[in-house]
């Protein structure tokens, strides 16, 4: 005999003006999940901005010395690839999404217990 937690616990109702932030066919803690995920990206982003303009300006007060130089191109070349790894992690989970399950987002959204009705 199965035993659904409804059975044990009961059910419970979203609070009134809680259900227009679901997010979609996304809820709960899958919802909270994916907005966590996004966030991580949009501040990889917003370091990797940081960080270019910080490389600029060591190129910039390098003058002559080329060990500043070259430590600022480190920079500069280190944030191309942070984001180059960030977007191309999205791509590749989109690409491997549709292969497998023939959806583009099926990877790219959390479903902690399944997917939505």
């Amino acid at each position: 005999m199965q035993v659904k937690l409804a059975q044990i616990f009961g059910t419970v109702e979203p609070p009134p003006g809680v259900v227009q932030f679901s997010g979609g066919n996304l809820q709960g803690l899958s919802a909270f999940l994916s907005n966590i995920l996004k966030l991580l990206i949009v501040a990889a982003g917003i370091f990797a901005v940081f960080n270019f303009i910080l490389a600029g300006y060591a190129f910039l007060s390098a003058g002559d010395n080329p060990k500043d130089i070259e430590k600022a191109w480190a920079k500069i070349w280190q944030s191309l690839l942070g984001l180059t790894v960030a977007a191309g992690a999205f791509i590749l989970a989109a690409i491997f999404g549709k292969l497998l399950f023939n959806d583009y987002n099926a990877l790219l959204l959390i479903r902690v217990f399944g997917p939505t009705p």
